[in-house]
């Protein structure tokens, strides 16, 4: 009898992405042949990793997977993507979105889509920002530190309690724009070097998890609360709703086509690497 394949699966300590692995974690899905190793990190460490080739399967931003295609492949499973919403600019007070160019933002890396969707949506990749914890946004938009802040995660839905208005939500925007796609955020890829066989298998293997936690939505999300951030059950309910539903379980052609056109709008504007060598694994016979 052969050894088990060993394989380093990373994702985010976030709700969604924790909902999406519960499959896998509980063992509820098959993963006979295959040792499954759990990488817990936040998503800027998983998408330098990625950038290092380390992990076999990994979460990371879409904007990362610009300079991944010619090591990952994108599964077309788990994707987080904002159906109509997404990442957003809050400030304290309403201004015109046409001077977001000259105020100073928090921004919560580099390397996540909401700062490639914020160039593009400025028209260039230069602009007064300051990396801040993505958790700290909201308070140094509230003290005065900065001018604006670009809020990901539960920020989307708490940033009014911190007495901040929205400027512009940047899901909506990427809508309008290109005739209502969603803007992807997130996604999961499996590392080509494997082979054609192990890379299927490993994408059969998560999207059973994310079917599992769907169709078993209560426990999936009990196990989810647990990294929520000491959010409340219902802030956490309608964050995992937001991210983890059909577009994640598969999110097919109308997904394909908004990562095409969000990385390719930022290749054609110098923002990211051309995408030579873009690959979606297909699980149809």
């Amino acid at each position: 009898m052969s050894d088990p394949v060993r394989v380093r699966i990373g994702h985010s300590p976030d709700p969604d992405d924790a909902f999406m692995y519960y499959g896998i974690a509980t063992k509820a899905v098959d993963t006979s042949g295959l040792e499954i190793e759990q990488v817990l990190e936040d998503i800027e460490s998983l998408n330098r990793r990625a950038l290092r080739g380390e992990l076999e399967v990994t979460a990371v931003s879409m904007h990362a997977y610009a300079h991944l295609v010619d090591t990952y492949a994108l599964m077309p499973c788990g994707a987080s993507m904002g159906d109509g919403y997404g990442p957003m600019i809050v400030a304290r007070e309403a201004f015109d979105p046409a001077t977001l160019g000259d105020k100073k933002i928090a921004i919560p890396g580099t390397m996540t889509s909401a700062h490639l969707a914020l160039q593009e949506y400025l028209g260039r990749s230069e602009y007064d920002w300051v990396v801040t914890p993505f958790d700290k946004i909201l308070d140094v938009v509230a003290d005065g530190t900065v001018d604006a802040g670009l809020v990901i995660h539960e920020g989307q839905l708490t940033f009014a309690d911190h007495g901040l208005v929205e400027i512009v939500n940047f899901g909506v925007w990427f809508g309008e724009r290109t005739g209502g796609l969603p803007l992807p955020l997130g996604g999961n890829v499996v590392r080509k070097d494997l082979g054609p066989d192990l890379v299927k298998r490993l994408t059969k293997l998560y999207a059973d998890s994310i079917a599992y936690g769907l169709d078993h939505r209560k426990e999936a999300l009990e196990y989810a609360i647990g990294f929520g951030r000491g959010l409340d059950d219902d802030t956490n309910d309608r964050f995992v709703g937001m991210y983890v539903n059909e577009l994640t379980r598969d999110y097919g052609q109308r997904g394909r086509d908004a990562i095409v056109r969000f990385l390719g709008d930022g290749a054609a504007a110098g923002l990211v690497p051309p995408l030579d060598g873009l690959e979606f694994v297909s699980l149809d016979a």
